[in-house]
């Protein structure tokens, strides 16, 4: 399945159901409730479809009568249109840059925007069986002022300290903008349309994950859909695993662990690296044991274990923070889910004392999961203590998606009100 360029206004028509008739009948309905008339008739609607622009008063009744929000007409027609009616651009030779747009374009649209489960599938399962792009080797990538430039402040705006991230992340997403226009001009040499691909998919890997931790789920898959189109155009198969391997972690947060496992398996058709494979069997463990099926699960975490132990030092930047820490508290949380109290705790507890400090925000996800395990345990003191060291660490850091997990353990205190420490992580979450 490839991208089409069809007129996104003529998409957006067909997803609402209506003729051009219908629209045209719609935007003069939008007219008269304003007390006002328009001539708007099926042949305008046809030119407006060809590329003739319609006026300023004509586009708000159009986004009325299309039943989009009116603060969707926030740039120039007719890019404020979405493009898929799926919400996924399928994958295609010339699609990087439509892929952008989108994620781009539907940033603050959270009133509409959805993302189909059928067509993620399927733009994963035409990834995994996709001939690779032809990669361009490092010592052929030439320079560019500009490519540095916007690489180095890339790198330092991600680096940002959390408590930034509203001012960082608005800055990234223009930086995002900057490099979409650079590769729609197709003005570049391929050395550095390489660079200009790589750099789109971490940018948007990055809003990606601000997206999702802010429970922006939506408009994070655009961004990590658009970062695999980019990964793809450069021939990087294990970058574009490791973003299905987003796509798919953020599917089993959301409790949809038959997605994230189709996700998940068509990663691994294609991912080479022991690094990347571990933590893509590591992700599929926890989803088959968020299943309850045991013995796929223990094959899973036995695979992740095996390859992370052939991982080496030299291992792809964006899976070098997957560590024995990593291991020990997703085997420790698989285990749980099985069922293997004891056992889970003992890896969730030791995996969290193996984090690094730098870890802040992971440290807080693990300290929850350990919370968990005491209150399996039906340990409500040391549930209790544990869960108020995530909290405070998660306000600290600012660290919303950490926040969502102990908030969602408060209920399993209520039948220990009067164990020494519960009342004190009430009232602190309380406050």
């Amino acid at each position: 399945m490839e991208y089409r360029a069809v007129h996104p206004l003529a998409r957006a028509r067909r997803v609402a159901g209506l003729s051009q008739e219908q629209l045209a009948a719609g935007v003069r309905a939008a007219a008269a409730r304003r007390g006002l008339r328009s001539g708007t008739d099926a042949s305008r609607v046809r030119k407006w479809e060809r590329g003739v622009q319609p006026d300023d008063d004509s586009q708000t009744y159009i986004a009325e009568a299309l039943g989009l929000p009116a603060n969707l007409i926030d740039g120039p027609w007719p890019v404020w249109l979405p493009l898929t009616d799926t919400g996924v651009v399928p994958l295609g030779p010339h699609t990087p840059v439509p892929a952008l747009r989108e994620a781009l374009r539907t940033v603050d649209r959270r009133t509409f925007l959805t993302v189909s489960s059928a067509a993620l599938i399927t733009l994963t399962a035409d990834w995994a069986s996709a001939g690779a792009a032809t990669a361009v080797p490092d010592q052929l990538v030439a320079a560019s002022d500009l490519a540095d430039v916007l690489e180095t402040t890339a790198r330092q705006l991600a680096a940002a300290d959390p408590a930034h991230h509203p001012h960082t992340t608005r800055l990234l997403r223009e930086h995002l903008v900057t490099v979409t226009d650079l590769l729609e001009r197709g003005r570049q040499g391929a050395a550095t349309r390489h660079r200009l691909h790589t750099l789109a998919a971490d940018i948007a890997n990055t809003l990606a994950w601000r997206r999702f931790d802010s429970g922006d789920t939506a408009h994070a898959a655009q961004y990590w859909i658009a970062a695999l189109h980019n990964s793809h155009a450069t021939g990087d198969t294990d970058r574009g695993a490791g973003l299905i391997s987003d796509l798919a972690y953020q599917a089993a947060w959301q409790g949809d662990h038959a997605l994230a496992g189709q996700l998940l398996n068509h990663a691994l058709t294609r991912a080479t690296h022991p690094a990347a494979r571990s933590l893509l069997q590591l992700r599929l463990a926890r989803t088959h044991a968020a299943r309850h099926e045991s013995r796929p699960a223990l094959r899973a975490l036995a695979a992740a274990e095996k390859h992370l132990g052939q991982a080496a030092v030299d291992r792809p930047a964006w899976c070098q923070w997957l560590s024995d820490a990593d291991l020990a508290v997703d085997s420790g949380q698989a285990l749980l889910d099985l069922g293997d109290t004891a056992r889970a705790h003992q890896l969730i507890t030791a995996g969290e004392r193996l984090l690094p400090t730098s870890r802040g925000k992971t440290r807080g996800i693990f300290l929850a999961y350990r919370a968990a395990s005491h209150l399996d345990l039906k340990e409500p003191e040391a549930a209790a203590a544990t869960a108020a060291q995530s909290l405070q660490l998660a306000r600290r850091i600012h660290a919303p998606r950490c926040l969502r997990l102990v908030e969602d353990l408060l209920p399993r205190f209520q039948p220990y009100q009067h164990a020494p420490g519960v009342k004190e992580l009430l009232h602190l979450a309380a406050a």
